[in-house]
Formats: C-alpha cells, sequence, structure tokens
C-alpha cells in the first residue's frame, strides 16, 4: 500500500491525466494517423518485427515509475540483442510519482510507461493516456495476441472493456495447474542437526516447542529458529505463516480477517513460549536484510521460516560450498491444528510491473513490436537465459543449461557476470513459467526445497488488489491498521507472560473498531466481487 503522501500524489494525478488527453495522437484506436503501409502488411502467424523494413533504427523512451539504478541498453549480450533484432534503442528514464505527474501535465509523455502498482489512479485511467493493447494489435501486429495469456488480459481490462496495460510474472489458473512455478516459502533446517536429532517432526506445537529446546541444548552457538527479516512488516510470520497453515482466504463468500484466525494466532502464541524459552533471539526483529544474508550463509539459524527462497539461493549456495556434505534442507514444518493442507503464494495473476504504450509514441508499432518480442518465446529465453551458444545450450534432455565459462565468471565476479551478460535483468515482460525452460538451480538443497513445495501453491487471485484505493479515509486507516498489526504481531511474539500476549491482542482488536475496520471490511468484500466476476468472464 502506498503512503498517504504518495496517495495524495495520484489523486492530483488523475485529476491531470483526464485534462491531459486532447494531445495528438489522443484517439482510443491505436494511432489514427500513423501509417506502416511502406513498411510490412500484417500477418497473424508471424511476428511484425520479423516483416518491418524500416531500415532506420528506432529510439524509443521507456519510463519507470521508481528510482531503479537502468542498464545501459546495448552494452550487453541480452539488450544488444534485443537491439539487433528490432532495429531499435531504448532511452530508460527514472522517476517518481511527482515526475509522472509533471509529464502528464506537460503532454511530453514517453513512448511506454512502467507502473509498480495496479491499483493507482494513473492506472485505473489508462484509458486518456495510453493506447489500447487491443487496439495496437490489430492495427500493427496480430500475433501480438498469441503471445499474451487471455486470463491476464481480461484480468486487466477497464470499464471499456479494453485493455492497456500487460504485467511481467502474471501467473494464471494454467500457471498453477501445470506445476511450474516454483515454491516461494519454506521451512528449512540445517541438514546435519536434522539427522542427529533423529530427523524430528515439528508439526504440532508441543513438538516444535520440545525441538526448539533440544536445539538449544545442544547447539548453543546458534539460534533455534529464525525468520525472514520483518523490516516495517510482518515478514514470513504474517501471510505467509497463515497460508502455511491453510487458513482460509475468504469464509462463506465473504472477506475474512485471516490475522485473526484462531489457529494461526494459536501458533503465534506457540511462538511466543518459544521466544520466552530462549530460542528466538531479539536479534531477528531487528535483522535487516545484509545481516540476516550473512547469518544464513554461516548457518547461524539451526531451523529458518523463509519467505523469498528464490532471493536467498545465493546465500544457501554459500552455505552448503563452504561445508561440505552439509546443508540447508525442506522439511514439512508446523502445521495446522485443524488439519488445514498448505496453500502457499506465489506472484498472482496480476503480476509485477506494469507495462503501457502512450498516445505519444513515436512509433506505437515499433512499441507493440518490442512487447511481442518480449512475451514471445524468443524474448523470454533471451532475458531468461541469454543467446545459444554464447551463453547457454541445450542438454540431451533438451533443457537448457548455461555454460560452464558463464557459471564460473557468474561464481568469480558476478560484476563483470552481471554487467557483460545482464542475465535475468531485463525483466519487463518475465514470467515464472518459462523457468520450466530449464535445468533449474545448480544447488541441490534448493532444489530439493523447489520439489518439496510441489502441490502446495494455491492461487490467491480472490484476494489480489483488494485493499482501499489509495487517498481515500479507508486507505489512510489500513495504513494506520497495516502499521498497528505489525507492531502488536511482534509484541505478542515477544510477550513476558500470556496475560501480556493477550493484552496486546485484545488491544488491537479495540484498535480496529477504532479505525474504520467495518468500512475496510465493505471495501474489500466489493472488490473481491469484482474480482470473481473478472475471474468467471468466458470468451
Amino acid at each position: 500500500m502506498k503512503s498517504l503522501a504518495v496517495g495524495v500524489s495520484l489523486v492530483a494525478l488523475t485529476t491531470v491525466v483526464l485534462g491531459a488527453c486532447g494531445g495528438k495522437n489522443a484517439e482510443n484506436d491505436g494511432g489514427k494517423d500513423f501509417s506502416i503501409a511502406d513498411r510490412y502488411k500484417l500477418d497473424k502467424t508471424k511476428p511484425a518485427w520479423e516483416l518491418d523494413k524500416k531500415e532506420e533504427p528506432t529510439t524509443l523512451t521507456w519510463y519507470l515509475n521508481s528510482d531503479w539504478k537502468t542498464i545501459p541498453f546495448g552494452d550487453d549480450v541480452t539488450t544488444a540483442q534485443i537491439k539487433k533484432d528490432l532495429n531499435i534503442d531504448v532511452k530508460f528514464i527514472t522517476g517518481d510519482d511527482t515526475k509522472l505527474n509533471t509529464m502528464f501535465s506537460g503532454g511530453d509523455m514517453p513512448d511506454i510507461v512502467t507502473l509498480f502498482d495496479p491499483t493507482s489512479s494513473a492506472a485505473k485511467k489508462a484509458n486518456t493516456w495510453a493506447y489500447p493493447l487491443d487496439d495496437l494489435a490489430k492495427k500493427y501486429d496480430p500475433y501480438f495476441k498469441s503471445v499474451t495469456y487471455d486470463q491476464t488480459f481480461k484480468w486487466y481490462q477497464l470499464d471499456d472493456g479494453k485493455t492497456y496495460g500487460y504485467p511481467n510474472y502474471s501467473n494464471t489458473q494454467e500457471d498453477y495447474d501445470s506445476g511450474v512455478i516454483p515454491v516461494n516459502t519454506n521451512f528449512i533446517i540445517r541438514q546435519d542437526i536434522y539427522e542427529a536429532l533423529g530427523k524430528p517432526s515439528v508439526a504440532t506445537q508441543a513438538e516444535f516447542e520440545n525441538v526448539m529446546n533440544q536445539i538449544k541444548e545442544k547447539y548453543p552457538e546458534l539460534t533455534p529458529f529464525g525468520f525472514s527479516p520483518l523490516g516495517d512488516s510482518t515478514g514470513s510470520l504474517g501471510e505467509p505463516l497463515q497460508d502455511w497453515l491453510g487458513v482460509p482466504l475468504e469464509k462463506d463468500g465473504k472477506f475474512y480477517d485471516r490475522n485473526l484466525d484462531k489457529d494461526y494466532l494459536s501458533w503465534v502464541k506457540t511462538l511466543n513460549k518459544v521466544y520466552r524459552d530462549g530460542n528466538i533471539s531479539d536479534d531477528s526483529f531487528a535483522d535487516d536484510g545484509p545481516t540476516f544474508d550473512e547469518k544464513i550463509k554461516s548457518g547461524k539459524y539451526a531451523t529458518l521460516f523463509i519467505n523469498g527462497t528464490s532471493g536467498l539461493v545465493p546465500q544457501l549456495q554459500t552455505f552448503s560450498n563452504n561445508n561440505k556434505g552439509n546443508a540447508y534442507m525442506a522439511i514439512d514444518g508446523p502445521k495446522s491444528t485443524l488439519g488445514n493442507e498448505p496453500t502457499l503464494n506465489q506472484t498472482g495473476i496480476s503480476g509485477w510491473l506494469v507495462n503501457y504504450i502512450t498516445k505519444d509514441a513515436k512509433d506505437p508499432a515499433k512499441a507493440i513490436q518490442l512487447f511481442t518480442y518480449l512475451l514471445d518465446k524468443k524474448g523470454q529465453i533471451l532475458t531468461r537465459y541469454g543467446v545459444e551458444g554464447e551463453t547457454y545450450q541445450y542438454n540431451q534432455d533438451g533443457k537448457i543449461e548455461f555454460l560452464p565459462e558463464v557459471l564460473k565468471l557468474k561464481e568469480d565476479n558476478p560484476v563483470e557476470y552481471s554487467e557483460k551478460y545482464r542475465i535475468s535483468e531485463f525483466l519487463y515482460f518475465n514470467h515464472d513459467r518459462n523457468n520450466a525452460l530449464g535445468v533449474g538451480s545448480t544447488d541441490a538443497s534448493v532444489n530439493q526445497m523447489q520439489e518439496w513445495g510441489k502441490g502446495k501453491l494455491k492461487p490467491h487471485f480472490i484476494i489480489e488488489n483488494t485493499n482501499p484505493d489509495a487517498g481515500t479515509p479507508e486507505a489512510r486507516s489500513f495504513d494506520g491498521i497495516k502499521t498497528k498489526w505489525s507492531t502488536a504481531l511482534v509484541g505478542m511474539i515477544r510477550s513476558k507472560d500470556d496475560a501480556g500476549f493477550d493484552k496486546k491482542l485484545a488491544d488491537y482488536k479495540t484498535f480496529l473498531k477504532e479505525n474504520n475496520w467495518d468500512k475496510i471490511e465493505k471495501v474489500r468484500n466489493e472488490k473481491m466481487k469484482e474480482n470473481k466476476e473478472k475471474l468467471e468472464t468466458k470468451d
């Protein structure tokens, strides 16, 4: 959720957008005055970039609504290939909502815009400043529709029935059903400790407490239980733990407050008991990312509950590389007291980063060609694995594997590796489904964690984007409630006794009543209903 300041900025942005739709190329038909008659003829069976005879290079300006560090386009293996294939150059611009607001008000828009929040005012008013991708495809590249996914396309439709933005990492129901999405939440334990303790179960709360006490007694130099950094949120102890315990997403078709689920809270109370036994370190509540990473590399934690396994691969590999015959491994971990199975989450249908072609695009045909190229198999392989023969090869099973010299450079000099190849760094249309094309991680322990997770993922589409809209009174209340819950959860886990735990929980419940929780529930129910309607839409 955006901060209040950002919410206000985007409310202002909406007004600017509404007034900015009268410029050149303002028609909603995909660029009325732009013609490709002298360049190529449309062909549904071939991508337009292969047909385009335009000789002079096209420069596209691409705005990222974030202060990200951008990569020089054309200086590495990945972007050089894009540049060569499409005969384009890309100039990246970065900024914040204020800069985007200035662009709208000044009428000087880039060719492509990437937004980070699909629920922002700018996204909701995209029909005033961006072209419908449906119309661009019809006019300049009908092949585009063959590389998009209908469920994602429909999810992003606005009220006019047209789709203006397309995300990366949008996982559809088909993706979840296929099993190609890797699990990203794991309960892990050091293999040597697991075996020394007789491969114990920590499924029940009594077992969990007992094993933590055994670890403290036999391995006093280690922290028995750790978890992903909290920062200003609840880290892995919030929604990821709720998913782990199979806490329902809804009840009787209505929004369900998972934070107050009795099964979940009983495990939070167990964590409090483990803390009071001295088996959760106070440092864990304050550790930042780098500190957490170093503790994994050195094996400081005996057990860990992590959310973001894919982002911890280097750290997990470092530990296994430095401790031959030892590694972190995934086990079943805590179980629901009600018998619920895990319903782990991954990136949903909304994806992450949404890309638009603006009405000021100088060459909308080239812009949609770039979208098609990056979404097609060729672009997906290029941005994820590089160039065949230069960075990867196919093995006898038809799987992509990186060349030995590429892996060696990655290990020996990661900075040079990044600058030379930019593999998985040009990620604006990447998708999890393409991980299945490769052989996977070279680290056996990471592969074991992902193998453990098969069959445990469940899409959370129904509750995506159900937070109150930025700038509304409900959004301001919700921001306050999120902050209160973060402090309440940590406070409950660190309570000195049961009375302290119960008081912090009671205080939080009172805070909900005093801060418009009933109105927030109403908003979320309305948004969940809209989500259901989108998901039930048929071709």
